[in-house]
């Protein structure tokens, strides 16, 4: 008999409320989703409502807690939710935490899907596969600070440091989109860094309304040559969202110092951006004197490029003397940092952190 928890998930969108349920960090369930656009906040909540119930049903049991992200701006630890953009019944602060918990009499725990995208990658995605290959290396080397980026609708982060993830004391660690936009200095980063972004600079570089302009997956097939189109204006939307995410990345990993991974909905056009977001991120600054200087004080790699990935987990260094005795001890000057794509797919890293911020939680209140 399994006496692992069920923790009932949802991954909630503008568009969607994707549940599923979780035992011993495996999906039990079939994830299902229930359309979230509802013309009033009450119809929205029934929503969540029924859906959590449909997943009692189709697991034949009560969960020993519920969990999962939800768009902010957000109280997080209290569950209370503010004014939503995607979702605009969300008006003047909803306590979704103690209506949930009044509905099912289970501990309810609401996170950002940035922070559980990451806390799952760190914990059963990207991170430990790293560590494993620098161990297959015999490298001594390994990683334990994540950086989680999510693309798609909009651009979102989440920050774990030793496994531990950052909430920061106004639920706002890891809120990445509030950078300035290097492109567009006068917006955020989100501007550049989304589907409305790749979808708007390509009908600027082809001559056609927003409107008329094919979806970000398109968008990539035809800058990828596998679909007709102004091959120009889609390399032009990815390279521009390649250089603003390049310049947001590295600022925020010099304060990190880990590996970058990157899930979302544009997450899958990595052929297209990926090595022109390395290419930018190592690209030096320009000192006053004219002399170049590196951007960061560590080196990017693209880790979905086999050959960079060896070159990123292989053993380097040197044995050093110890001054004053026999004793020699290992030196590595090199500092590396990864980027890569998500491992587990965006929708299961978020069901997984979600869990395990769970269970965490579980186990800290018992």
């Amino acid at each position: 008999m399994n006496t692992y928890p069920i923790i009932f998930i949802l991954d909630a969108g503008g568009t969607g409320f994707k549940f599923s349920a979780v035992q011993n960090a495996r999906e039990i369930i079939e994830p299902f989703t229930i359309p979230s656009a509802a013309p009033t906040l009450e119809e929205v909540l029934q929503k969540l409502i029924t859906g959590f119930h449909e997943c009692e049903t189709r697991c034949g049991q009560k969960a020993a807690a519920i969990s999962f992200c939800f768009p902010g701006p957000a109280d997080y630890p209290n569950g209370i939710i503010g004014d939503l953009e995607n979702l605009p019944t969300f008006r003047g602060g909803i306590p979704l935490k103690a209506m949930l918990e009044n509905e099912f009499q289970v501990p309810v725990y609401i996170n950002n899907d940035g922070d559980l995208f990451a806390y799952g990658e760190a914990l059963g995605g990207l991170l430990p596969e790293v560590n494993n290959l620098l161990e297959q290396q015999c490298n001594p080397k390994r990683y334990r600070n994540l950086l989680g980026v999510t693309i798609g609708t909009g651009f979102g982060g989440g920050i774990v440091i030793n496994k531990v993830l950052l909430n920061g004391d106004n639920s706002a660690g890891g809120e990445i989109n509030r950078h300035r936009n290097p492109l567009l200095p006068s917006t955020s980063a989100e501007d550049s860094i989304s589907i409305r972004a790749v979808r708007r600079v390509y009908g600027r570089e082809a001559g056609i309304a927003f409107e008329e302009t094919p979806h970000p997956y398109d968008i990539y097939r035809i800058a990828m040559g596998q679909l007709p189109g102004n091959k120009e204006a889609a390399l032009k939307s990815w390279n521009e969202l390649a250089t603003a995410l390049a310049d947001v990345l590295a600022n925020a990993i010099s304060l990190i110092d880990g590996l970058i991974v990157i899930g979302g909905g544009l997450s899958g056009a990595w052929p297209v951006f990926l090595p022109t977001l390395i290419k930018k991120m190592n690209e030096p600054f320009t000192g006053l004197n004219g002399s170049p200087l590196s951007r960061m004080e560590t080196v990017a790699y693209n880790l979905m490029d086999p050959q960079d990935m060896i070159r990123f987990t292989e053993k380097s260094g040197k044995m050093v003397k110890v001054p004053f005795s026999d004793q020699m001890v290992w030196y590595d000057p090199t500092k590396r940092v990864g980027v890569g794509i998500t491992k587990l797919g965006t929708s299961s890293s978020v069901a997984i952190g979600a869990y395990a911020y769970a269970m965490e939680q579980l186990k800290s209140n018992q």
